[in-house]
C-alpha cells in the first residue's frame, strides 16, 4: 500500500501535466516529423514546467498553500480528461496503416537488458530522505516554503540565494504528502528523459539506439533522492527536442512557436540551476544562424524569462549580484568572503573526477552510419562535444555534467555499436581466416560457431546484468521503510547525526548551531545555523577558546550547539569545556550541549 500510494499519487500529478502541457501543445502547429508518445512526454515536460511557473507566482504573492496546489492538480486532470479524446483520435490516425520496425535479435536482448535496467530505478525514490545535498537544502528549502506559503530567503541555509524552480514542486509535494513523494518527482524528471530518449532513437536512428541510450541514461540517473539535475536534465532535453523541431520546420519561420517552447524550458532550467547558463551560448549561436528576425528573438527572450527572471532579478536587487553567491568576483562578495568562494571552488576541484564509462562511446560515433545518415544524431553529437569541454575547462565535477547525459547516452548509444560492430568484423576475419585442418570444415560451420559463441556471451552478460539489477533491487526494497519504527531504523543507520538531531526537534532548546552535521538538519530543529561557508561559518566559532566561543555563541542568541561524533573528542577535551556547556544528548556517538547561561551574560 505504501509503494502504490505513493505511484498513485505520481500518476495523477503526471495527468495533470499532461492536461495542461497537451493543451499548449495543440495551439501549435504539429512538429514536422510526427511521434504520439515524444510528443505526450514533451506535453508532460511542459506540465510540470508550467506548474514551476504557478507555483512560483503563488509563492511570490504568499498564497502558496495546499489547498491551491490541488486545486491546480485537479483542474490540471479535468483538463486532460477533455484533452483525452482527441489525442486518442490523433494518435491511431498517426499509426494507422503505419508499419513498425521488425524486431532483431539484438532488439529483444537490449529491450530486455532495458527492462532490468528499469526494476531497480522504479523502488528507488520510495526510500527516505537520506542524501547528503537534499537533507542540506534542497529539503529543508522546501519544507520552509510548503509551511511558510511564500518564497523567502534564509540564511541559515547554505544556498539561500540560488534559484529554486525544481524545488518548488518538492513544496507541494510536501503540502499534500510525505517527504518520500519528492523522491518520486525527481524519479519523474529522469523517467521522461528516459522515454524521450527512446523515442528520438526511434525516430533517427533505430530500435536497438533507443534501447541502448534509454539504458545508460536509466543506469547513470539517481532515483532515490530529491536533488535537482535530473529535473534540469529533463528541461534541457525538452529544449533541444522542440530546437530540433524548430528547424525541421519549413520554412524555419512558421516553426516560431517552437522556439518559444525551447526558449521557455531552458528558462525553467536555468531557474532551477545556475549551470543550465552554460548552454545559452550555443543555444544563442543555433538559434541566430537561422533565425535574426527581432521579433522571433524578442518571443524567444520573453519566453526565457517568465520562468526565472524572477530569482535573477531579485538576487540583483537585494545583493548587487544576479548569480549570488557565485557571481562574487565580478559583482561584489555579500554573503560569503573570498575565502569562502575559494574553499567552495577547491571542494569542487578536489571532487572533480571522469564521468562515467558507459558515455566514452560518445566519441566512436562520428565513425558510425548513423553519423552520416541523420542530421539529428549530428547535431547531438556537437551538443555533447560542446557540453564536455565546457565541463573540462569549468569544473570536472561529475554531477555538473548531468544536464547533459540523456543526449550523451543517445550519442554514446551510437558509439557503442560502431565499437562492437568492430569487434565483430574483427572476430568474423578470425574465424574466416581459420586455417583448414584437413578435415574439410566448412566456411558455414565457421560462422555457426562464431553464431554460438556470440549467443553464449549474449546469454552470460544478461545473466551478469540480471544479477546485478537483482541485488540492488534488493537493496533498495530494504531501504523501503513504510513504518515509523523502520524510517527511524533506517535513518539512524543512513544519516549521520539524526538521532541527536531528532532529539532536539523533539524537545525545543532553542537556537542551535550545528557543527560538520549538514547532512542531517533536515531532521533537525527548523531552523538550525552552522555551515562550511557564509556568514555562520565554522571558522569564526570553533578556532575561538571554549570561553569565548560560547559568549559569542551565547551573545547570538543561541542556546545549544550539536556536533558529530568524530569532533567530540577533538572540542569537549579542549580546556574548560565542561564550564561553559552541559552535555544534554548523547546518542549514537553524536552529542548535544548546552551553552551555559553565564556564558552570554560574562563581561
Amino acid at each position: 500500500m505504501f509503494a502504490a500510494a505513493h505511484y498513485a499519487a505520481l500518476v495523477v500529478f503526471v495527468i495533470g501535466c499532461w492536461g495542461w502541457g497537451r493543451g499548449v501543445l495543440a495551439r501549435l502547429a504539429p512538429p514536422p516529423r510526427r511521434d504520439a508518445w515524444l510528443e505526450a512526454a514533451v506535453a508532460v515536460a511542459l506540465g510540470v514546467g508550467l506548474y514551476i511557473c504557478a507555483f512560483q507566482a503563488l509563492a511570490i504573492f504568499g498564497v502558496f498553500k495546499p489547498g491551491a496546489t490541488l486545486a491546480l492538480v485537479a483542474a490540471g486532470v479535468v483538463v486532460a480528461g477533455l484533452q483525452l479524446p482527441g489525442w486518442l483520435r490523433e494518435r491511431r490516425t498517426l499509426y494507422a496503416g503505419a508499419a513498425a520496425a521488425p524486431w532483431t535479435y539484438f532488439d529483444r536482448v537490449a529491450m530486455v537488458a532495458l527492462a532490468l535496467v528499469a526494476l531497480p530505478a522504479l523502488i528507488a525514490p520510495l526510500a527516505p530522505p537520506a542524501a547528503f545535498d537534499e537533507l542540506m537544502y534542497h529539503l529543508p528549502y522546501a519544507r520552509e516554503v510548503a509551511q511558510q506559503g511564500t518564497l523567502g530567503i534564509h540564511e541559515w541555509l547554505r544556498y539561500p540565494w540560488f534559484p529554486y524552480n525544481y524545488n518548488l514542486l518538492y513544496a507541494a509535494a510536501l503540502q499534500v504528502g510525505d517527504d518520500v513523494l519528492p523522491h518520486f518527482l525527481n524519479a519523474l524528471a529522469g523517467g521522461l528523459s528516459v522515454v524521450m530518449i527512446y523515442r528520438l532513437g526511434m525516430l533517427h536512428a533505430n530500435r536497438l539506439t533507443a534501447c541502448i541510450g534509454a539504458a545508460i541514461w536509466l543506469g547513470l540517473g539517481d532515483y532515490s533522492n530529491a536533488l535537482i539535475d535530473m529535473g534540469v536534465a529533463l528541461f534541457v532535453l525538452t529544449a533541444c527536442v522542440s530546437l530540433w523541431w524548430w528547424r525541421e520546420s519549413q520554412p524555419v519561420h512558421s516553426g516560431i512557436r517552437w522556439l518559444g517552447l525551447a526558449a521557455f524550458c531552458l528558462g525553467v532550467a536555468a531557474g532551477s540551476k545556475y549551470q543550465a547558463l552554460i548552454f545559452m551560448p550555443l543555444v544563442a549561436l543555433f538559434v541566430v544562424w537561422h533565425e535574426r528576425r527581432p521579433k522571433a528573438w524578442a518571443l524567444a527572450m520573453l519566453c526565457f524569462l517568465i520562468p526565472c527572471i524572477y530569482w535573477y532579478a531579485r538576487n540583483a536587487v537585494m545583493t548587487g549580484d544576479p548569480f549570488n553567491p557565485i557571481g562574487a568576483r565580478v559583482f561584489g562578495f555579500t554573503e560569503w568572503t573570498p575565502a569562502d568562494y575559494v574553499q567552495q571552488l577547491a571542494d569542487v576541484r578536489d571532487h572533480a573526477e571522469m564521468p562515467n564509462a558507459l558515455i566514452w562511446s560518445v566519441f566512436l560515433a562520428p565513425f558510425g552510419v548513423l553519423w552520416k545518415r541523420s542530421a539529428a544524431v549530428r547535431a547531438a553529437g556537437w551538443f555533447c562535444l560542446y557540453s564536455v569541454v565546457v565541463w573540462v575547462v569549468t569544473s570536472r565535477y561529475p554531477r555538473y555534467l548531468t544536464a547533459s547525459f540523456p543526449l550523451l547516452a543517445l550519442t554514446a548509444a551510437v558509439g557503442w555499436q560502431v565499437l562492437f560492430g568492430w569487434i565483430v568484423a574483427g572476430v568474423r576475419r578470425l574465424f574466416g581466416m581459420k586455417p583448414d585442418t584437413g578435415e574439410g570444415v566448412p566456411e558455414l560451420t565457421n560462422r555457426r560457431s562464431s553464431a554460438r559463441m556470440g549467443d553464449w556471451v549474449v546469454v552470460l552478460l544478461l545473466a551478469v546484468l540480471a544479477a546485478v539489477s537483482v541485488r540492488q533491487t534488493a537493496g533498495k526494497v530494504a531501504m523501503i521503510s513504510p513504518t515509523a519504527e523502520s524510517r527511524e531504523a533506517f535513518l539512524r543507520q543512513h544519516v549521520p547525526g539524526y538521532a541527536v538531531m531528532n532529539q532536539l526537534r523533539q524537545n525545543p532548546t532553542g537556537r542551535v548551531y550545528q557543527i560538520a552535521l549538514n547532512e542531517a538538519i533536515y531532521y533537525g530543529p527548523n531552523p538550525i545555523w552552522g555551515d562550511t561557508l557564509g556568514p555562520w561559518r565554522y571558522a569564526d566559532f570553533l578556532l575561538l577558546p571554549p570561553a569565548e566561543m560560547a559568549r559569542k555563541l551565547g551573545g547570538l542568541g543561541f542556546t545549544a550547539i550539536v556536533m558529530p561524533g568524530n569532533l567530540v573528542p577533538t572540542l569537549t577535551t579542549r580546556p574548560d569545556f565542561d564550564k561553559h556547556f552541559a552535555l544534554l544528548y548523547d546518542q549514537d556517538g553524536s552529542r548535544a550541549y548546552r551553552i551555559l547561561p553565564t556564558s552570554s551574560s560574562s563581561p
